[in-house]
């Protein structure tokens, strides 16, 4: 079965294998498949025409794959264009929100390091 531009897998159960798009996760997909009347243990091989068509109508009403990529990559073209805070941590490629104080360090490859780290080499004399 093909939805939005992604072949999703025959052999699988469809609540697992609609979750390969990107936009859908597990609880979106038990949704759709709730909603068109679907078991959620049944296989993409095992779909009827209209069990199919139902799925990919469901499943395209939500923003997914590229479109969501597009409105992504929009929202952090405009955080940048603003010059905000969060614009200007993306184009250092550095974490956004939480413990920046701490993350930023390992995204830049300068870790700190301790006394007590552990691991001492000792020269042989």
């Amino acid at each position: 079965m093909r939805i939005a531009g992604v072949t999703l897998p025959d052999n699988k159960q469809l609540a697992y294998s609609l979750p390969i798009l990107f936009g859908i996760g597990y609880t979106r997909a038990k949704d759709i498949l709730t909603e068109a009347g679907i078991p959620f243990d049944k296989k993409g091989k095992d779909l009827t025409a209209d069990e199919e068509q139902k799925v990919r109508s469901l499943a395209e009403a939500y923003t997914i794959e590229g479109e969501l990529r597009r409105e992504i990559g929009q929202n952090i073209k405009r955080l940048k264009d603003i010059r905000s805070y969060r614009g200007t941590r993306h184009e250092r490629h550095l974490p956004m929100t939480k413990r920046t104080k701490t993350n930023s360090r390992t995204v830049r490859g300068n870790v700190r390091k301790t006394m007590g780290s552990g691991r001492r080499t000792l020269e042989k004399t």
